[in-house]
């Protein structure tokens, strides 16, 4: 770079994060916890590219010409449109139609990794984050769902969740179908406006939700949205849907039937339901780790079944320590026309995903972080530099035993080194000079000590004295020392 060239200025694009060794332990501590869950249960893993054909993701591409809006898009050499895959379903869609004829069926895969989404960045939403996903492709049983629902409930107690800490609601978008029939719902319009006006309940409440299935509503900046045109009648009749999930699972069965039972689709949705509670109930999941709530909605044109969403129940508070309302940490479903974007078949499916990162971030909020600090390596000073070959073989030798280690590599003195051990969060430095060299010894210097000190700690007592500062031994118990440090207190 010549003197007169600009310098670019260090930043990161929005919605893209760093992370350090403690967050990504975390995400890492997560995953390796979900995925024993998924592989207890039979699922086998898949790993896909990071990128896909555009026209096999389907689902954000309204620019035919430039396939590039809510997907990162580019166009290679053969003039096909590639995109970063937004998630991990569309993937499996492409695999399961290209692999079909070989195999095992029903499929049951789990999958993890990053996935990108060309939108706009806001608080707790990124253009990159890593997903977990587990999907059965073949059976169209309800208990196929049953299982989704309660590995999920598995993975996320495994993850870190208490249990208790977080529900997995419910529905089935036959009901919400059956329930169109019923309150007299002919347009699709008219179908989507009540379905969007369903997702807004937790956020408007039933009064809100009252104006938005019928004429509209104007909100506090004075905007108005159109209603779905209800009658007075069509609109008490789709709220008492909403609430018909108050009490237990075969309770609420009950109440939903005398909403939208006698239509044909209804009546399948609440059959579906009454399967999927039955195999919960022999999963030993109860309506404390999930139950049916007519509310949720999920994918408006996504989901063809059942589908269910987990929701945080645990107080969280947000950074500045103010009591704030978490919500959804995952969700999932039945979507049975996937596959068949590729096929011209309906190939079943259903599935559960979570946001790594957001479970993170939740357990987190509610005070169960799973990150923690660190242990940096043991760190051999540098002394001399004609003895570096010295050096390197005392870190060999405490790698060959399994512990990490480093040499100092730096051109600072004794005190800088000693501070960047501590910055490490290095459990001890190994000082070998001449002395030491000469007797065949070496002296380690106890920094978790140091660190305990400093911080003025007064438990175990007992344990600081059976712990030198620093202490010189013989070469040969040098990782007898080093073990010693790094047991937990």
């Amino acid at each position: 770079m010549t003197e007169d060239a600009p310098r670019p200025e260090a930043r990161s694009p929005r919605g893209f994060n760093d992370r350090r060794g403690r967050d990504v332990a975390a995400e890492r501590a997560i995953l390796a916890a979900v995925s024993g869950v998924y592989e207890l249960w039979g699922f086998e893993v898949l790993e896909t590219g990071a990128f896909e054909y555009a026209d096999a993701l389907g689902k954000f591409l309204p620019d035919a010409d430039r396939p590039n809006e809510g997907v990162f898009a580019l166009q290679d050499d053969d003039e096909q449109w590639m995109a970063l895959r937004y998630d991990l379903t569309a993937p499996l869609a492409r695999f399961a139609a290209q692999t079909w004829e070989t195999l095992p069926k029903p499929f049951r895969r789990y999958a993890f990794g990053p996935v990108w989404r060309n939108e706009k960045p806001g608080p707790g939403r990124f253009r990159e984050f890593w997903q977990c996903d587990a999907d059965t492709v073949g059976s169209a049983r309800p208990e196929a769902d049953a299982e989704i629902i309660a590995m999920a409930v598995a993975g996320l107690e495994a993850a870190g969740l208490p249990t208790g800490a977080a529900v997995i609601k419910i529905n089935n978008r036959k009901l919400l179908n059956g329930l169109m029939t019923a309150a007299g719902v002919e347009t699709d319009g008219q179908k989507l406006a009540v379905l969007r006006a369903v997702d807004k309940l937790d956020r408007l409440g039933p009064d809100g939700v009252r104006l938005l299935l019928g004429e509209g509503r104007k909100d506090e900046s004075g905007d108005f949205t159109q209603g779905a045109g209800l009658n007075a009648a069509a609109a008490e009749r789709v709220l008492a849907f909403t609430a018909a999930g108050v009490g237990g699972r075969s309770e609420t069965l009950a109440k939903l039937a005398d909403v939208v039972g006698g239509s044909a689709e209804g009546d399948e949705g609440l059959a579906e339901l009454a399967a999927i509670d039955a195999a919960l109930g022999s999963l030993g999941v109860g309506p404390d780790r999930a139950l049916f709530d007519p509310s949720v909605v999920r994918g408006l044109e996504y989901y063809t079944g059942a589908v269910f969403e987990a929701e945080l129940l645990l107080s969280t508070m947000d950074d500045k320590g103010q009591p704030m309302r978490f919500g959804s940490i995952g969700g999932g479903g039945r979507y049975d026309d996937l596959v068949a974007r590729f096929t011209g078949e309906r190939t079943p499916a259903t599935g559960f995903s979570f946001g790594v990162s957001r479970l993170a971030s939740a357990l987190k909020a509610a005070g169960q972080d799973l990150a923690v600090a660190q242990r940096g390596p043991v760190v051999v000073i540098a002394f001399d530099q004609s003895r570096m070959a010295d050096y390197f073989a005392v870190a060999q030798e405490v790698r060959a035993a399994g512990i990490a280690a480093e040499v100092y590599l730096g051109t600072s003195g004794m005190r800088p080194q000693m501070k960047y051990a501590d910055r490490r969060l290095s459990p001890a430095a190994i000082i070998v000079g001449d002395d030491e060299l000469a007797a065949g010894t070496v002296t380690v210097k106890d920094l978790d000590l140091g660190r305990a000190l400093a911080s003025g700690v007064t438990d175990n007592a007992a344990w600081r004295e059976q712990r030198p500062g620093q202490q010189t031994v013989p070469r040969a118990e040098l990782v007898a020392v080093l073990r010693r440090i790094l047991e937990p207190r």
